[in-house]
């Protein structure tokens, strides 16, 4: 067997180094060519890297969170096989998802935990789906969600048989896991827990903690909230999906609002802008490029529906969920994430009455729009119940001007009260 280094591969596009997010590999782990070895994020994505060759693990040069420079070594390997020349090209790192994210509420952790040494209460154990445990020495294939969510409901990997290429552990595994697992007794309310876990912000999270830090540092906030009839939309939404042909999308409220939002700013040209805090100017723009807001296993990420002014209500939902379907199984490209001039966020039925969205810098201006609901409501001295939803908004006060921003909201409330406003 020959000692082999493997160093990390020009990924290209100007990058120079990368930050390790997740190893898939350990010290001793076998491995076989093309097997995925490690994560690194750059400033533009986040690649997984394959192995050159098969052999063993003998020495990982990192630990997640570290900066590797391209060209460092990375892993060694004793290779098995006759011992050839080194490759002349290291092989082709895989995109595995783009990293351009921002956004106001805090998406979940992803980052390998590290468990403290204070006791741990006993869990239930899971029982798994495999006929037999792997090997003492074998590697448990899985992506970071899938060891993420195992961590989070106490299934040991190695005890589950993957029904992935190779055996990788997939989401269905873990859902067969906790079924036969779901007549387990839960721990006794009793019992004490005292465990902690030490989480590395690295990575996705990472970026989103230091996008958040610029905003809420650099970026002057303040809210206005409104509350919006939306029972003739509700009525138009219905009409439109009852009568829609093969291709076209459902209808939620989302396209709608797009479209009132490009006819409000043909009024209010200064909340469709961006802010270059350095040179101190702002940019107007025509074009509204809609960021969508969209939680991912991955994190947060802002896709972007773009020339929403040029397109009707089928094309912005047909385009919207492009964008956000890319954005959550990873194939979403650079240009998918970037070019924004505002935002829009929303928990759909999670989403509350209220919130104070964080402005997705370097834009002045971000809508966040709650969940519709029945509500009994005064008309005309009678009570009656309306389909009602909330909109919450944030604005960057050294652009917008209360005024401004109030202007906007109530201007989009016309429309989406009135609906045929948006057509007209």
């Amino acid at each position: 067997m020959a000692r082999k280094a493997f160093k990390l591969p020009d990924i290209g596009e100007g990058v120079v180094e990368g930050e390790i997010v997740t190893w898939h590999v350990e010290v001793g782990s076998p491995v076989s060519e093309d097997d995925a070895i490690v994560d690194v994020m750059t400033d533009k994505s986040t690649v997984t890297i394959p192995s050159p060759y098969s052999g063993t693990i003998v020495a990982l040069n990192g630990e997640v969170g570290d900066m590797v420079a391209v060209g460092a070594v990375l892993v060694e390997f004793e290779s098995t096989g006759e011992s050839g020349p080194e490759p002349e090209a290291s092989p082709e790192p895989v995109e595995a998802e783009p990293s351009k994210e921002v956004m106001p509420e805090a998406p979940k952790l992803e980052e390998k935990e590290e468990e403290s040494r204070s006791p741990q209460p006993t869990k239930p154990a899971v029982t798994p789906t495999a006929t037999a445990p792997r090997a003492a020495n074998s590697t448990v294939l899985a992506s970071p969600a899938v060891r993420r969510r195992a961590r989070e409901t106490g299934i040991d990997l190695s005890m589950v048989v993957g029904s992935g290429r190779g055996g990788r552990i997939q989401q269905s595994d873990l859902d067969a896991a906790l079924a036969t697992s779901s007549s387990s007794p839960s721990a006794p309310r009793s019992v004490k827990r005292v465990g902690t876990r030490e989480m590395k912000v690295v990575g996705l999270r990472r970026k989103i903690a230091e996008q958040m830090v610029i905003s809420t540092s650099s970026i002057p906030h303040f809210s206005y909230f409104e509350e919006v009839d939306v029972t003739a939309l509700e009525e138009l939404r219905q009409l439109l999906n009852s009568e829609r042909v093969e291709g076209q999308p459902k209808l939620t409220y989302l396209p709608f609002i797009m479209l009132a939002l490009s006819k409000a700013f043909e009024r209010h040209k200064k909340c469709n802008a961006v802010f270059d805090d350095e040179s101190g100017v702002v940019t107007e723009h025509d074009a509204v490029n809609l960021g969508i807001a969209t939680q991912t296993d991955r994190g947060l990420y802002v896709p972007v529906v773009k020339h929403v002014e040029a397109m009707d209500v089928w094309q912005a939902a047909t385009e919207m969920q492009r964008v956000t379907g890319s954005a959550r199984d990873g194939t979403a490209t650079l240009d998918d994430l970037s070019g924004s001039t505002f935002t829009i966020t929303s928990l759909g039925r999670d989403g509350g009455l209220g919130a104070t969205p964080i402005i997705n810098h370097p834009e002045v201006g971000i809508l966040g729009v709650h969940k519709a609901r029945d509500m009994p409501v005064a008309r005309s001295g009678s009570i009656v119940i309306r389909r009602i939803m909330n909109l919450s908004s944030s604005w960057d006060h050294r652009i917008v001007d209360g005024a401004d921003g109030a202007a906007l909201v109530q201007d989009l409330k016309k429309m989406l009260e009135n609906p045929a406003l948006i057509f007209m």
